[in-house]
């Protein structure tokens, strides 16, 4: 007889005895792993829940530990799939590049090996099936795509793998993402340029450079919505499709909305401001998204380096778990930025009342 669980926790060898099966069989079983027969797997789960078997957490951590103990030897591979048209222009953005020396570092301290792979004409994505399968990767991590990008992924079996995307660029496949937090930043920044004493916060983004501006748009107007109705000013959506028209259409909302400070993600914006007779930051202040690709020092620091850190372990627990293909219910990590002081956004000088003369 099995015991009851109010009295005694029910046991994988408990499992094992009801099948007839070994209890290396039910762990491997319950971890879906692929050397075990579907219809076994799902009549492994059936009994485990007649029986009222519970995991034991202790052993469950004892478990990791043993198997994620820091520095500990490469063991196998995770793949980063760089499907940008010059590979080499990924890593030129520096949000990008940290993304990859997080995911690195964290990769080796798992006991991985992260390597970059660049599908092209000599490689296209049924050759990298074919080598994640001979090299036994089963971990992808997918960074941001390039502007404009829709990658062609054909046929390829993203239920054979674990897969973490960076960021929401990327509309396919639809795995779990970990992105920075953008609504969050664009609060920070808004609260945090007030606190510097400007009073006319305006937004630039475009439609093109940022093909989902919402997030951060979002946090801005937020931030708006803590301000006297007569400090508030519409943001400024520009086509990015002339330079002229949108330098003309910079120049009118300059003069109509009167910023004193401007948050962007356009790492153009300080070269559209001069064209149009604007000094920073002696006419208007400017602060960055990202203080990395920007053109601007004060702004948004998106902590990229821990987005990919982050990115491993998410992707290590789905391997751990053996979480393979798109999941039925999407999760995004959102990791927080900081903010920065910088020269292009300097503290705004406070002007004394004048005390009135003697008669």
């Amino acid at each position: 007889m099995i015991p009851s669980s109010q009295t005694q926790r029910v046991t994988l060898r408990d499992i094992a005895r009801r099948l007839k099966v070994t209890h290396t069989t039910v762990s491997r079983a319950l971890r879906d792993s692929p050397q075990i027969s579907p219809a076994l797997r799902e009549k492994v789960r059936r009994t485990a829940n007649e029986l009222g078997y519970r995991p034991d957490p202790m052993l469950a951590a004892l478990a990791h530990y043993r198997h994620a103990s820091t520095n500990g030897p490469i063991c196998s591979e995770l793949a980063w799939i760089n499907v940008w048209p010059n590979p080499k222009e990924l890593r030129k953005r520096r949000e990008f590049d940290l993304y990859w020396k997080g995911a690195f570092a964290e990769a080796e301290r798992c006991g991985f090996r992260l390597e970059e792979f660049t599908p092209d004409k000599d490689m296209s994505m049924a050759r990298l099936k074919q080598i994640f399968r001979t090299r036994n990767i089963h971990g992808l991590l997918l960074p941001p795509k390039a502007p404009d990008l829709i990658p062609d992924w054909g046929d390829f079996p993203w239920n054979e793998f674990c897969v973490v995307r960076f960021g929401s660029s990327l509309k396919h496949p639809g795995t779990h993402l970990v992105a920075s937090d953008q609504m969050s930043d664009g609060v920070i920044a808004f609260d945090n340029i007030r606190n510097l004493g400007y009073r006319r916060v305006g937004l630039v983004t475009s439609q093109i450079h940022s093909k989902n501006p919402v997030r951060f748009a979002a946090g801005y107007l937020l931030g708006n919505l803590k301000v006297p109705e007569a400090e508030r000013m519409p943001p400024l959506i520009l086509s990015q499709a002339s330079g002229r028209e949108d330098e003309k259409a910079l120049l009118a909302w300059l003069k109509n909305a009167r910023p004193d400070a401007i948050f962007s993600d356009l790492p153009s914006l300080r070269e559209m401001l001069g064209n149009v007779g604007y000094r920073v930051p002696r006419d208007v202040a400017i602060a960055a998204l990202s203080v990395l690709d920007g053109n601007a020092d004060a702004g948004i620091d998106q902590n990229s380096e821990e987005i990919g850190r982050v990115a491993v372990q998410v992707l290590v627990s789905l391997i751990n778990r053996n979480e393979r293909g798109l999941p039925k219910v999407r999760h995004e990590i959102l990791i927080e930025g900081r903010w920065v002081d910088g020269s292009s956004m300097p503290p705004k000088k406070k002007v004394l009342p004048v005390a009135p003369k003697n008669p």
